[in-house]
């Protein structure tokens, strides 16, 4: 399982994310650019001491990474508010790539449509979205609970 990031805009949410990465030991790849520099001290702040255990790769683009992905045989799965497919209807696999849309734009049609799966979280009537960081969490345990590949 891995985490995929594309264009993230807010160092907080990601710093979130790469906590959330270091704790479950699931590798986060990063497309950039991202909307800060990726020494920000919100980054730091938000990962704790936790930010240097995760495993981080960043992409130069999406191409990048969407030819890295190919090449080692893992589907791409879109979290995305618009999704049909519903987390619970969902069936994982351990290779997968969960990737989640910029904070102000998600993702271009391209890179929707090159999706294996998109995904949306259910939520109460008159909601639009969670906060990136939070969709993260519940897709990635969702993911691993299924798999069985939660750490022990």
């Amino acid at each position: 399982m891995r985490i995929a990031l594309y264009q993230p805009e807010i160092a907080g949410n990601v710093g979130a994310i790469l906590r959330l990465a270091a704790c479950f030991a699931v590798p986060v790849d990063i497309i950039m650019p991202t909307g800060f520099p990726f020494s920000d001290t919100r980054l730091k702040r938000a990962a704790m001491d936790y930010g240097a255990a995760a495993e981080v790769t960043r992409h130069a683009n999406f191409e990048a990474f969407d030819a890295d992905r190919r090449a080692n045989g893992r589907r791409l799965l879109l979290m995305s508010s618009h999704a049909s497919q519903l987390l619970p209807e969902v069936r994982f696999e351990a290779n997968d790539v969960l990737l989640m849309g910029s904070e102000s734009a998600g993702v271009p049609d391209m890179v929707r449509d090159m999706a294996d799966v998109r995904v949306r979280i259910p939520m109460a009537p008159g909601f639009r979205s969670l906060n990136i960081a939070v969709s993260t969490g519940i897709a990635v345990a969702e993911a691993l609970r299924q798999t069985g590949t939660f750490p022990q």
